[in-house]
């Protein structure tokens, strides 16, 4: 087993950077697992609301940051976890071949995207269908896309769209986009190639290779090429399945002020907390106070 870490940080986003920069300038041993460096953050298409930048693509923003982490002299997995386990004050952190041992932990394993729920979803992957429109926005150049959603997720997607497809159609369940940021609402409003089917749900994917059509709930069939789900995220805690954390009705860890759990030494940042707002800058800020709290906790320990 590898020699004790003060303190591993699970989770490569915002929260989990922010805090090994915290934590690494406090001279504590840190390592951080990252499946996915940078984390959904890093394929926003358009930041406009962090500090210090007018506009920033979210790649280029969390490449910075992980720069930052670097050169502090962090030690970086870029591995998945399956498990975590705590014992006797100390924290075992596993991956597919090794396992890990800590004094702290710091989750910041974020979420996983919802799926739609229709048949044959799995089966249009890659075919048409998509999770992520900054991945693969410019396969789309001249044809015709629906997103499914109505939050800022699904808004920027079909601004980003709009750049290279002829014909964006937003797929929302309610009539109005209430819980988007207005600025967005009122770029897609403005936007000629951009229209909404409200009040509506995607219910059948239609094709044979490809994806040649959906069909709505009212029964209409949209001619398209692509399909963007943008319907939100789940909590993604499978690896602590051994631990008994204290979650919401909606499986979010429940955190104090402190980002501490109901585990001694455990901590968890970002979009997997119970905390109300989920920005890359409130990730950064809990990502702060962890790596605040896991220094005070280690020095007092000695």
């Amino acid at each position: 087993m590898k020699v004790d870490y003060d303190v591993i940080i699970v989770g490569a986003g915002p929260g989990g950077l922010s805090a090994a920069i915290y934590a690494a300038r406090y001279k504590l041993k840190v390592l951080v697992f990252g499946k996915l460096l940078g984390g959904w953050a890093g394929s926003a298409h358009k930041i406009c609301n962090f500090p210090s930048y007018i506009e920033i693509s979210g790649m280029e923003l969390m490449k910075k940051i992980l720069e930052q982490v670097k050169a502090l002299g962090v030690e970086i997995i870029s591995d998945e976890v399956k498990k975590i386990t705590g014992k006797n004050k100390k924290f075992i952190v596993e991956t597919h071949k090794e396992k890990y041992n800590s004094k702290k932990i710091i989750y910041a394993g974020g979420t996983v995207r919802k799926k739609l729920g229709v048949k044959d979803e799995e089966k249009y992957i890659g075919k048409g269908l998509s999770y992520c429109a900054t991945c693969d926005a410019t396969f789309f150049k001249g044809k015709i896309v629906v997103i499914i959603g109505g939050g800022d997720s699904a808004l920027t997607a079909a601004l980003l769209l709009s750049e290279y497809a002829n014909e964006v159609i937003i797929v929302y369940k309610q009539r109005e986009f209430d819980n988007a940021d207005p600025t967005w609402q009122e770029q897609v409003k403005k936007n000629k190639k951009i229209r909404c089917e409200c009040n509506e749900e995607v219910v059948e994917i239609i094709g044979d290779n490809f994806i040649e059509a959906v069909k709505l709930k009212s029964g209409k069939e949209l001619k398209v090429q692509g399909v963007f789900v943008e319907i939100g995220s789940i909590p993604d805690t499978y690896v602590l399945s051994e631990l008994n954390i204290k979650r919401d009705k909606k499986g979010y860890i429940i955190v104090d002020k402190s980002q501490k759990t109901n585990i001694d030494g455990f901590y968890a940042v970002g979009d997997i907390t119970n905390n109300i707002l989920k920005q890359i800058i409130t990730a950064g800020g809990e990502g702060a106070v962890a790596g605040f709290e896991v220094y005070r906790e280690v020095k007092k320990d000695l």
